[in-house]
C-alpha cells in the first residue's frame, strides 16, 4: 500500500470527523439533518473527505474509491435538493434520511479497506483488495444501512417531521 500523501492524511482526518459526528447525530438525534450542528458537522465533513477523495490517486487512476466519492457527492446533493421541492415534499423527509444514511455506508467501504490494507503499521490485517474478509464487511455494512434505514423510515413515519 503506498504512503498517505498530505492530501490522504487531511482527507482521512476529515473523514473521520464525519464518521464520530455521523454517528454521533444518529445515536442522539436519530437521522442526520443540516439544523442539528452535529448534523451540519458530518454533512460538511462529508462533502469535504469526499470532494478530497477525487484528488487521491494512489492506484494511477478513478477506482471505486472516487465511484463512491461522485456516489457520495449525488447522495449529498439529492438529499438536500429534495427538502427544497415543493412537490416533493411529502417524500423528502423520506428520501432524505435514506441519502444522509447512505453517505455513512459509502464512508465505511474504503474505510474498513484503507483501514485493514493499512494497519498494523509494517504488517497489514490484508495485503489484497480481493480478500473474501473485505466482501463480508461490504454484506455487513449494508445489511447495517437497510436495518438503520428501515428502522429510520418507520421512525419517520411515527413522528412525522
Amino acid at each position: 500500500m503506498p504512503e498517505i500523501t498530505l492530501l490522504g492524511w487531511i482527507h482521512t482526518g476529515i473523514a473521520i470527523i464525519a464518521l464520530l459526528s455521523g454517528f454521533y447525530t444518529l445515536a442522539i438525534h436519530k437521522i442526520i439533518r443540516l439544523e442539528n450542528t452535529t448534523g451540519l458537522v458530518y454533512l460538511v465533513c462529508t462533502f469535504i473527505a469526499a470532494a478530497t477523495a477525487l484528488f487521491i490517486y494512489k492506484h494511477g487512476g478513478f477506482g471505486p474509491a472516487h465511484a463512491l466519492a461522485v456516489l457520495t457527492l449525488l447522495a449529498l446533493a439529492g438529499g438536500f435538493l429534495v427538502t427544497k421541492i415543493s412537490f416533493l415534499e411529502k417524500i423528502a423527509p423520506y428520501f432524505q434520511a435514506f441519502c444522509y444514511t447512505a453517505t455513512l455506508l459509502f464512508h465505511m467501504i474504503p474505510a474498513i479497506t484503507d483501514g485493514l490494507l493499512r494497519l498494523p503499521v509494517g504488517d497489514p490485517y490484508l495485503t489484497d483488495h480481493q480478500d473474501p474478509l473485505l466482501k463480508k464487511f461490504y454484506l455487513a455494512f449494508l445489511i447495517i444501512f437497510l436495518i438503520g434505514y428501515t428502522a429510520k423510515f418507520l421512525w419517520l413515519k411515527k413522528n412525522k417531521p
